[in-house]
Formats: C-alpha cells, structure tokens, sequence
C-alpha cells in the first residue's frame, strides 16, 4: 500500500496548504460577518423574537466580525492568518513575507469571501424574499435593501419633508428623501483610519520585543482573541459611517457575489460609485499603519525602516544588499 503522504490529494495537498488555509479561513470570517449583518437587518422589529425587537441589535455585527476573525485566524494558522490582502500586503513590505505569497494568498482570500457570501445568500435567500419580495434586490439607500448583507456602503440622511395636498385627498403627505453626507474624502478618512488602526495594532500584538502586548512575546497564542477585541472595537467606535471594510476580500469579494445572485450594477455605482473606496483604502491605511510602527517603535532587522535611507536604498539600488552578503561572505572566508 502507498504511504498517504504518496497519494496524488496528498501532494497537492501538501502544496496547496496556506492557500487552502487562507481560502477557508476568510471564508469562515465573512461566514460569521456576513451572517450577523443578515439576521440583524432582516429580523428588524420582529415581535417574534425574545424581546419582540428582532433578533438582534448593531452589537451583534460587532461580535460577529470579531469572533469570525477570530475563528478565522484559528483555521488559516498555517499560512500565518493574514485573511486580507493589504494585511498580506504590508507583511511582504515590513517583514520579509516572500512576495510570491501575496498574489496566491490575494486569490485565496479574495474567493473565500466570495464564496461565503454566496452560502449567506443560499441560507438567507427565503428571508430576503419575504423582507424585500420575490425577485425584488435593493441597494442602499432604498428602505428595504438588503445588499448592505455582503458588502458596506456609505451612510446617508434620511431628511423627512411633509406638504400639505390638495384638499380633495384630505391630509398630509411625507416624503423621504436619501440625502448623502459624507464626500468621497469622508468615506476615503473613514476607511483609511480604521485600516490604519488595524495594522499598527497587529504589528504591535505580533511583536516579539514590545512587552506591553498580550505575554511576553507579543501576543503569543492570544494574538486571535486581541484580534477579536481589535475587530469589535473598530466596528463599535468606526463602523457608523462606511462600515469599516478594511478589507478587499471581505467587501469587494461579496460585493461581487451580490452583483451574481440579482443585485445588479447598483452594487457598483451606489454612493457615486462608493465600491474602490475599500479597496484603495485598506491598502493606503495599512501601509500607513505598518510604517507608522516601524517608524516610532520597532526596533526590528526585518523592517525596511530600520536600513539605510528608511528603505528606499533597497528600491532605488536592489543590487546592493546582494552585493554587500557577497562581500561579507568573502570576509569571512579569509
């Protein structure tokens, strides 16, 4: 008999690990995410639930994202948890992650969110129908959309006019109007803090000289629970106004699947075209974040900041630290 390690799925396997881990475990984060905003947006005043209030409140969708990064960290452990691109991203920058990483771990993630918002819609989809219709698909700021499940969209004012109508009808008429507050540079700010915050925390729970995280080393085997406290701070002091995606994966990878099961190319142009905001963001924010801690705390060998000219020595002249281990070798060898 083969030995299992011989076996054809075993070597792929075996190859495949952290992008496996990386698909499952963003998979499991937006599988948790996603499904709070669900039972939160669509049990909305439901005098059924305990309570008569529906089966939940926004704290919920805190805790959901928080305990879905969380478990999501647990399961993608092998490939290092990094479960976003601009996290993966900045780990290739400032800590020496092998870029050939980055576009696998990008696909990985990217399909994982997409398919976690495709098994939301497949559990969810008889609530959606009984709470928008049949076949009826909203976006923001229609009173009844349900597309705010996958992906996040920008806040707006809801201002209400009254006018009086004719006297034959006998009354009052009102009128809802969707007002949007926030300019693209809000909803850019918005994003780009929360990503800021994000990733100059992780830096400081992940580093091994910095006594002040979780134990001794940095956060040690508590680094997922600090994320799930990181993760549900940002979405209870952040979340108001664009509903801090920080991440391409678990917006962008939804968001498309929304546009897939019905949705339409409202997905893209809501909020004047609010959907590369995340994106763009979550990259800006993170770098910034990550040099940030460079910068002011790390004392690291890793970290470009911490070489000649902040790094930019390795950019402009690649040749040279190659040159210098050459040098170096030779010294040692005389």
């Amino acid at each position: 008999d083969l030995d299992h390690h011989e076996l054809l799925w075993s070597r792929i396997r075996l190859a495949m690990r952290e992008p496996f881990a990386e698909f499952f475990g963003t998979f499991i984060m937006v599988l948790f995410g996603d499904g709070s905003v669900a039972q939160v947006l669509l049990s909305a005043g439901l005098e059924t639930a305990p309570g008569g209030n529906g089966f939940g409140e926004y704290q919920s969708i805190s805790w959901g994202w928080g305990l879905g990064v969380m478990l999501g960290i647990y399961v993608a452990g092998d490939s290092g948890g990094f479960l976003n691109p601009a996290i993966t991203f900045c780990f290739c920058l400032y800590r020496k992650l092998p870029w050939r990483r980055f576009p696998i771990y990008l696909i990985a993630q990217f399909l994982g969110g997409f398919c976690a918002a495709g098994v939301i819609y497949a559990n969810y989809v008889a609530a959606i129908n009984s709470f928008e219709g049949a076949g009826i698909r909203t976006v923001p700021p229609s009173p009844t959309a349900t597309a705010g499940i996958f992906c996040t969209y920008p806040q707006v004012n809801i201002d209400t006019l009254s006018y009086m109508i004719p006297e034959s009808f006998h009354g009052t008429q009102l009128i809802h109007l969707w007002k949007a507050f926030l300019t693209k540079t809000n909803q850019f700010f918005s994003e780009f803090i929360t990503a800021t915050l994000l990733m100059f925390v992780i830096f400081a729970l992940q580093d091994e000289t910095n006594r002040g995280a979780m134990g001794k080393t940095g956060a040690g085997p508590f680094f997922p629970l600090a994320l799930f406290f990181l993760i549900f701070g940002l979405g209870a002091c952040f979340g108001y106004e664009t509903g801090y995606a920080i991440n391409l994966a678990r917006d962008f990878g939804p968001r498309l699947m929304s546009y897939a099961v019905g949705y339409g190319p409202a997905v893209w142009s809501a909020g004047d075209y609010y959907f590369w905001v995340p994106i763009v963001a979550s990259f800006l924010g993170c770098t910034f974040g990550g040099f940030l801690y460079d910068v002011f705390i790390y004392t690291g060998p890793e970290s470009p900041i911490n070489t000649p000219w902040l790094g930019l020595k390795r950019i402009i002249r690649p040749s040279v630290p190659s040159s210098q281990r050459i040098k170096e070798s030779e010294r040692s060898s005389a």
